[in-house]
């Protein structure tokens, strides 16, 4: 592991984090709505979620898989491809928001790109029609329609688990949206100041981790939102104002607690940047990073395979905390994979941990 580090945030800012991600208070249907829009887009859980609806996992005091696939069923998620053309959940209602930050405009469509369109112009279809109609391979079709998505021009409507899904032209799938409602500096001052909110202290990088925007951008908008009053800039990063003062009277401290969270979730990919070169190792993937106590102090390394195969878990504890805390750490990591995948190490020694199911 190497010894890259990041700086350790005042224990009443990671406190105040952690209630607001709703990890040490689960979210009400109603706080969990909130949490989610401030979240977006949505994905689900990386590697063992393909197909299900998006999770905010940990955070819900009721089965969020299942209220999103609700949700999704009645079109109050909506899917795009948003964040570095990454596959994103959002509400119907932020739609011209994030397509004023992420829209990619097609202005030279490739002619694949453009029969592909002039197709969905005259019908909604899948894509086994759109190979039938065209002679075209999937692999090429594919390709072509995400790069139209990104545009904002077509629209996947998977309400369901169904791979074969429609694709229709936006503009019919959503006749009262406003793309040029907002400019993309307005769009992503709204959005920064709900990631904001709801990380409570972040600098530029963990934004550009978290949007896969260019740090000119995020600069620009942040500036402006100083300028404006409504974020200030610490030692320890940009902080909403209101929370400044909040914080000058607020004392409380992370309660104890592990969870391995996978690479989707929104602490992690806020600070993917330095996650990934802190926690280095010799194996091919890492599956999961441990929060403890609020801090990142590990990872998981392993495989992606059918299941998920675990080789070690990988501390930056002291030994004594490392071996006083193993049960409790263990238990975090095999409740996320979800089932009796043995855990070959623990701090690179051969464990002898069991867990028990019903």
């Amino acid at each position: 592991m190497t010894t890259a580090t990041k700086t350790e945030l005042p224990t009443n800012i990671t406190a105040l984090r952690m209630e607001r991600q709703h990890l040490t208070n689960k979210a009400s249907e109603d706080e969990y709505r909130a949490l989610y829009r401030d979240s977006q887009p949505g994905q689900n859980v990386y590697w063992s979620g393909f197909g299900d609806p998006p999770s905010l996992t940990y955070r819900a005091t009721f089965d969020d898989i299942e209220f999103n696939r609700h949700r999704q069923m009645t079109h109050e998620l909506i899917k795009g491809r948003f964040t570095g053309g990454n596959l994103g959940w959002i509400i119907p209602k932020d739609l011209e928001l994030f397509a004023a930050a992420f829209m990619k405009p097609l202005l030279n469509p490739t002619p694949r790109q453009s029969d592909l369109l002039n197709l969905i112009t005259q019908q909604p279809l899948t894509i086994h029609q759109m190979k039938e109609d065209t002679g075209m391979l999937v692999k090429e079709i594919t390709p072509a329609l995400h790069r139209l998505q990104e545009a904002f021009l077509i629209y996947e409507d998977q309400y369901d688990g169904e791979w074969d899904r429609g694709w229709h032209m936006f503009g019919d799938m959503f006749p009262d949206i406003c793309i040029d409602k907002y400019t993309r500096h307005d769009a992503l001052k709204v959005l920064l100041q709900r990631f904001a909110y709801r990380l409570v202290c972040f600098d530029i990088k963990m934004a550009k981790s978290f949007y896969k925007l260019p740090d000119k951008d995020l600069k620009t908008v942040l500036t402006s939102m100083e300028e404006g009053g409504i974020i200030v800039n610490t030692a320890h990063g940009y902080i909403l104002r209101e929370d400044a003062v909040l914080l000058e009277t607020y004392t409380a401290q992370p309660s104890k607690s592990v969870f391995a969270l996978h690479r989707n979730d929104m602490l992690v990919k806020a600070n993917a940047h330095w996650l990934k070169d802190r926690f280095t190792h010799s194996y091919p993937d890492t599956l999961y990073y441990m929060l403890i106590d609020g801090v990142f102090m590990g990872a998981v390394a392993g495989k992606f395979r059918y299941a998920v195969e675990i080789e070690d878990v990988v501390l930056d504890l002291a030994p004594d905390e490392a071996a006083a805390r193993k049960d409790e750490i263990l238990q975090a990591v095999h409740y996320l994979c979800g089932g009796n995948n043995p855990i070959k190490r623990y701090a690179s020694q051969v464990s002898t941990f069991v867990v028990e199911y019903d």
